[in-house]
């Protein structure tokens, strides 16, 4: 079988479609794969390269862009889950630390840090030992995976320390804290690393690819049917097995194979609001309760990201939206510890995800379970559902296990927590030898600095871009973190096919600008449509697109309740490429 690896993972224009030729062969006699993966967030991106290091021939189709759903959308953090600890849920808080641990230290050292979280205590006396122990069992539980926990132990502080570490807490609003660290990674550019390794090791990987069917001979799912979005084309992937790693759209994926046995998923909506970082005076991170849930303040760069909410959502999955009543209802608790409170004047960007949970009893989305599960609900597909994005490795292991349990020839166990994902590799040497890498290029430290926790040790492609054409080291216009180059690259590397790819995902401009990016967008437009072929007429429509679309999510962040927002984000039709 013939690899794509040789590109060394990248998913340009060319990647892409040999791996369209490579799965349209499937149908012929001998050709097909031993796994389709269907969904390209984060637990499909790591199913992938879970099959594919374990000696197995993988295709992974997403119908619209990788981690486009969910696994773009949650608070960027690497986590155990203080509140499940207090759930008494110490088997998924010990696995989420073991992972956490192994992603800070192994997998991606360039992509996931650590940050650092004050935990305010309330009430004097008894709180803090409560608090203490429970944040000492998380320090403790982390250890004991046999891997570096990749963050510091905690620290007690008292009134002053606190205020020390977080100038504009309100003075009455504690009596003291816990300052503990968790990880933090940029979810999206984490998911598209993913889907690049696992190219670079075979996998096919294409986007933009919807599956509208299932095959099937009688009872047995045999493949899908797909439809490419670019040029309206369908066609038949043939597998041994299908994965079906759809996360909220898990019910109407099944819905195509069967109604006996289904996993049923419910969604969970939850918002952050994106605030400059010079709006409060703080070193660290917050954890607040609140009466629903807790409430992250999360350091991000130039910015704080505040959230989360969690609301059943019954609404669209692909858009879903954040109504007035939700950035009000952060606001608000935020508030109530800040001396200088925040207004809608201060939020520069709002995002809002869908947790995929699994459905159960409870009415409360709060309290279900975030354990996931695998199921074999007919021979030949493979559903996996629930969970954390924590724990995704773990997610994609259980389901490529459970794939591979009826072939016939042995398969090897999983490796993935030995693979570093690309760029990881070589890092910390290529940060060591940063100031000589800023001399040599011309490029300035910070900037290098920039590029290298976002590429890691493959910052040398970036700045080979720039080599080739000096003018694309000026950042994008209203979006000074980055370079014009990061959008050729994020075409010709990273799988993007639309202007709104870079904006949203590949970069994280269209939550950290006060414009969210519609000034950017015709720079993008035109970079892109220079990798990708695009016609002035396509590149009109991209940017006439993205403005709508940043419109759409205004007006919907305007209205008063979920229904009347998400009316409002639909107001913009998703982009249909010129064919």
């Amino acid at each position: 079988m013939k690899s794509v690896a040789a590109n060394g993972g990248a998913l340009g224009p060319e990647a892409r479609e040999a791996s369209i030729q490579r799965l349209r062969g499937t149908a012929e006699p001998g050709q097909e794969l031993d796994i389709l993966i269907v969904g390209g967030g984060i637990v499909g991106a790591g199913a992938a390269l879970d099959a594919v290091t374990r000696g197995l021939s993988v295709g992974i189709v997403e119908a619209s862009d990788w981690a486009a759903g969910t696994s773009s959308r949650s608070s960027k953090l690497i986590h155990g889950g203080l509140r499940y600890l207090e759930m008494l849920d110490f088997a998924l808080v010990k696995e989420a630390l073991q992972e956490r641990g192994l992603l800070l230290s192994e997998i991606a050292p360039h992509l996931a840090r650590p940050v650092p979280f004050l935990y305010p205590l309330t009430k004097p006396f008894i709180e803090r030992p409560y608090v203490g122990a429970g944040i000492a069992l998380y320090d403790v539980m982390s250890i004991s995976s046999g891997h570096s926990r990749g963050v510091p132990f905690h620290k007690h502080l008292s009134k002053r320390g606190t205020l020390r570490a977080a100038p504009s807490l309100k003075n009455d609003a504690f009596v003291g804290s816990i300052r503990y660290y968790d990880g933090q990674v940029d979810d999206a550019k984490y998911v598209a690393n993913l889907v690049r390794t696992a190219a670079h090791y075979g996998a096919h990987a294409v986007n933009q690819m919807a599956v509208v069917d299932f095959l099937r001979e009688g009872e047995r799912v045999v493949g899908a049917k797909v439809e490419n979005r670019e040029d309206g084309t369908k066609f038949s992937i043939r597998a041994k097995q299908v994965i079906n790693a759809t996360g909220v759209w898990t019910d109407e994926t099944q819905a195509m194979v069967t109604d006996r046995g289904q996993l049923k998923v419910r969604a969970s909506k939850g918002i952050h609001l994106v605030v400059p970082r010079d709006r409060f005076q703080s070193t660290v991170g917050l954890i607040l309760r609140t009466e629903k849930s807790v409430l992250f303040v999360i350091p991000w760069g130039r910015h704080w990201i505040i959230g989360t909410t969690d609301t059943d959502w019954h609404l669209d999955k692909a858009h879903p939206a954040a109504s007035s009543k939700d950035i009000d209802y952060v606001l608000e608790h935020v508030n109530q510890v800040l001396k200088r409170p925040l207004t809608r004047e201060d939020v520069e960007g709002v995002y809002a995800g869908l947790r995929p949970l699994l459905a159960g009893e409870n009415d409360s989305t709060a309290k279900l379970s975030r354990e996931h599960v695998v199921a074999h609900p007919v021979p030949g597909l493979v559903v996996v559902a629930g969970g954390k994005w924590t724990t995704y490795r773990v997610m994609a292991k259980d389901a490529v296990d459970e794939a591979t349990r009826t072939m016939d020839e042995r398969v090897p166990p999983s490796c993935t927590e030995t693979i570093p994902l690309l760029g990881a590799s070589g890092f910390r040497a290529a940060w060591n030898r940063r100031n000589r890498t800023a001399e040599e290029s011309g490029v300035h430290v910070a900037r290098i600095e920039h590029l290298l926790n976002r590429y890691g040790s493959m910052t040398t492609e970036v700045l080979a871009i720039i080599e080739q054409n000096p003018e694309l080291a000026q950042p994008l216009p209203g979006a000074d973190d980055y370079l014009q180059a990061e959008a050729v690259y994020a075409a010709t590397h990273e799988g993007a096919r639309h202007v709104q790819d870079v904006l949203t995902r590949r970069t994280r401009i269209s939550i950290e600008a006060w414009d969210r990016g519609v000034s950017a967008a015709p720079v993008v437009a035109k970079l892109m449509g220079d990798v990708l072929g695009w016609s002035d007429t396509q590149r009109e429509n991209e940017v006439r697109h993205y403005i709508a679309r940043v419109e759409a999510e205004r007006l919907s962040q305007q209205q008063p309740d979920d229904e009347s927002a998400d009316a409002a984000r639909l107001g913009a039709e998703d982009i249909v490429p010129l064919r």
